[in-house]
């Protein structure tokens, strides 16, 4: 049986002109819901629901493939830059490996 492999990521943004929760959200489902459409990736909002100007999404990447992995998430990252009526503060990615269960 073979591992999986997953490589999450933490991604921070500013949103300064956010005046309310509602902006905020706005901000936050216009982001997922592109990024979900361009790509086949789960993500959410993970963090800092309550605090105004702060969005934390989580997203993660499956493959069997390191690289594949890695070129995934930098492009989705880039997208989610490009696209954000926000300031990407910070990204902190983490490679997990998921054993095989014993039989």
């Amino acid at each position: 049986m073979m591992s999986g492999f997953t490589l999450s990521a933490e991604l921070t943004f500013y949103i300064p002109q956010a005046t309310s929760l509602k902006d905020k959200r706005q901000v936050r489902r216009s982001l997922i819901e592109k990024t979900r459409h361009k790509f086949n990736v789960s993500i959410a909002e993970i963090d800092t629901q309550d605090v105004l100007q702060t969005l934390t999404i989580g997203i993660a990447v499956v493959s069997g493939d390191a690289a594949h992995r890695r070129n995934s998430l930098d492009e989705i990252i880039r997208f989610m830059e490009e696209r954000a009526d926000a300031e990407l503060t910070a990204v902190n990615a983490e490679e997990l490996t998921t054993c095989p269960k014993l039989q």
